[in-house]
């Protein structure tokens, strides 16, 4: 006789997935470990295939897995949007959204859109997640979050766009440096300075390296750090400038007595969108709150 996945067996399954480790998918979903083991192993002898392997990263899922994990997630979003969508018959806007952002969104307004947001609709429980970019593509299309922000240099194919924000890109230095007085600097002119890398391997970072050796050149890079906060506390100490967007750094670059000078280049604007599927396969919660961080953005 057939056996149907009940949501809390594929709940369980899509934490061990996510988790990589039984014992932390168990104490996400307050079971004990044992029984997320028993529910797994059912699932495998209902199938005829093993849906789990362990590898040098923790449990992964296998081929098999994988379709599982991708039709768990569908059906629990499902799930959850049938039961937002209903909740607001009674109390208007209700429900919960999870949102994948990139790190250089959070470090600029995307905490106070959605604090912003969070105030007007006390009902709406938003989750917030940092995630690079491929993470937050695959979570949108896979259904493990409602939106994704991020910067629109990514392969976005498939979902639906909503432009968010804007940031400009600056050469940030001591007030000492002979860049300081300047009005705008091209970025070759930045190539023969002692720099500091920030964020290596993101994004940013990948464009800018690109772009030097578009030019024949290499970025001399003294030091590279994770933050921007870090950043700025080591061109204070003259040990280099760097590419920042200006947005997310003046708030440092005036405690630390920074100078911010634009970048005259085309690509020195780097621009956000909020990413989804389908408005048709989205709860309200998650439509309102897109709308609204698309308002926020123009105001």
């Amino acid at each position: 006789m057939a056996r149907h996945f009940d949501p809390l067996t594929l709940r369980l399954f899509v934490a061990v997935c996510e988790e990589g480790n039984i014992a932390r998918a168990a104490g996400r979903e307050a079971i004990v470990a044992s029984a997320v083991s028993k529910r797994i192993a059912a699932i495998e002898d209902t199938i005829g295939a093993p849906l789990l392997v362990r590898g040098r990263r923790g449990i992964v899922p296998t081929a098999a897995g994988r379709a599982l994990l991708r039709q768990a997630r569908d059906m629990l979003g499902t799930m959850e949007r049938m039961h937002a969508e209903l909740s607001e018959f009674a109390s208007g806007v209700q429900g919960s959204v999870r949102v994948l952002a990139s790190p250089s969104v959070l470090a600029e307004a995307l905490p106070d859109d959605i604090g912003a947001f969070v105030r007007r609709y006390p009902d709406v429980r938003v989750s917030l997640d940092e995630r690079i970019s491929v993470e937050i593509v695959r979570g949108v299309r896979e259904g493990a979050a409602e939106l994704g922000v991020l910067w629109d240099r990514n392969d976005l194919s498939g979902l639906q766009l909503r432009r968010y924000r804007s940031d400009h890109l600056c050469v940030v230095v001591p007030r000492g440096h002979a860049f300081a007085r300047r009005r705008r600097i091209r970025f070759e002119e930045t190539l023969g300075q002692v720099s500091v890398g920030v964020a290596p391997g993101g994004m940013m970072d990948v464009m800018l390296r690109r772009e030097a050796a578009m030019r024949g050149r290499t970025q001399a890079h003294r030091i590279q750090v994770s933050g921007m906060d870090t950043a700025c506390r080591i061109i204070a100490a003259g040990l280099g400038l760097a590419i920042l967007p200006r947005e997310a750094t003046a708030p440092f670059a005036s405690a630390s007595g920074l100078v911010l000078v634009p970048l005259a280049e085309e690509f020195a604007e780097r621009r956000f969108v909020i990413c989804s599927r389908a408005d048709d396969m989205l709860p309200a919660s998650a439509r309102r709150l897109a709308e609204h961080l698309v308002s926020a953005a123009a105001s």
